[in-house]
């Protein structure tokens, strides 16, 4: 596992050197070709249970992040916000934090930064099922718990808000 964060922090700061930008265009994969997001359960850090599948009915962004990753502290104040502007909507986001350090790290994080959707901590093994090979990865999985697009690398905030929107509108409509 060290060995793998050493990699991922090599890559966080090969990719400070040139622009942020998403890997992918921020189309969303259409409904018809998303695939089934390998489910997980995983303690939080009040010790609750968070399955991913039991998130079903909503939209979920799933984050893979590290304390220690420049681009993931880019991120996390967007998600924040988004949890925050489209919980009621039905919009969850999901932290997966793979820190070595575990809890030891991330809970003084998550007081600092005042996160307010739950964290968990990830393994290799959830690492390797959602083909995390660098961090950020963020994924949006969509109301049946399919994932409708991934990003690697730092997100354009307004594309992906765009893209949250549209899961959302989506699902009010199927309601």
């Amino acid at each position: 596992m060290r060995r793998i964060n050493f990699l991922l922090a090599c890559v966080c700061i090969m990719a400070l050197t040139i622009p942020a930008v998403s890997e992918k265009p921020t189309t969303l994969i259409t409904a018809g070709s998303r695939k089934l997001a390998p489910d997980f359960t995983l303690q939080s850090s009040g010790g609750t249970a968070i399955k991913l599948s039991g998130y079903r009915g909503k939209i979920v962004l799933l984050d893979f992040w590290a304390t220690w990753c420049h681009g993931c502290m880019t991120e996390i104040p967007w998600y924040i916000e988004f949890q925050q502007k489209y919980k009621e909507r039905g919009f969850a986001a999901i932290g997966v934090s793979m820190d070595d350090d575990g809890w030891k790290a991330v809970k003084p994080f998550m007081a600092e930064h005042k996160i307010n959707y739950p964290i968990v901590i990830g393994n290799e093994g959830l690492a390797k099922q959602y083909m995390v090979e660098q961090m950020p990865v963020t994924l949006l999985i969509d109301e049946q718990g399919r994932i409708a697009e991934s990003y690697s690398g730092v997100i354009d905030k307004a594309a992906f808000e765009a893209d949250i929107r549209a899961l959302l509108d989506a699902l009010e409509q199927h309601r």
